[in-house]
């Protein structure tokens, strides 16, 4: 087994919503994540910079930038524009139609950690599976 499958997975959880927030790290956590938070997306890209995520779950309305503008910075830059977004929105708001550069949308209003365990398992398969054995 590589260094690398041994590390655990580094998530970023980007939304204004402390009680979001704190059920999506928790979540994460859980399944042997080190995750680091953010109440919005000008708050979030120095922490992209320095932890490397790789994986982003990010709310999109929010104060100070969006989502939508946090994807966008991330996508301009090429040490960024690879990483999994996995954008958390309201079922009636329209974000999960109209965000195309997210990989995976899940909604607020909905089982959000069956949601996210469907959408881990999308984005970053077996190495989802390597984190949850390591960590039995």
């Amino acid at each position: 087994m590589s260094a690398k499958s041994q590390t655990p997975l580094v998530a970023l959880v980007v939304d204004d919503s402390m009680l979001i927030r704190h059920t999506v790290c928790r979540f994460l956590e859980e399944r042997g994540y080190t995750v680091e938070s953010a109440t919005n997306g000008q708050e979030a890209l120095p922490i992209v910079n320095r932890i490397h995520p790789d994986i982003i779950i990010t709310d999109m309305q929010m104060p100070k930038m969006t989502g939508t503008e946090l994807i966008t910075a991330l996508k301009a830059q090429p040490e960024t524009a690879n990483i999994p977004i996995v954008i958390v929105a309201g079922k009636n708001s329209g974000f999960d139609a109209g965000e195309y550069r997210a990989n995976f949308a899940i909604f607020k209003d909905i089982d959000i950690e069956a949601q996210l365990t469907k959408a881990l398992e999308a984005l970053l398969g077996s190495r989802v599976t390597k984190v949850k054995a390591a960590v039995k």
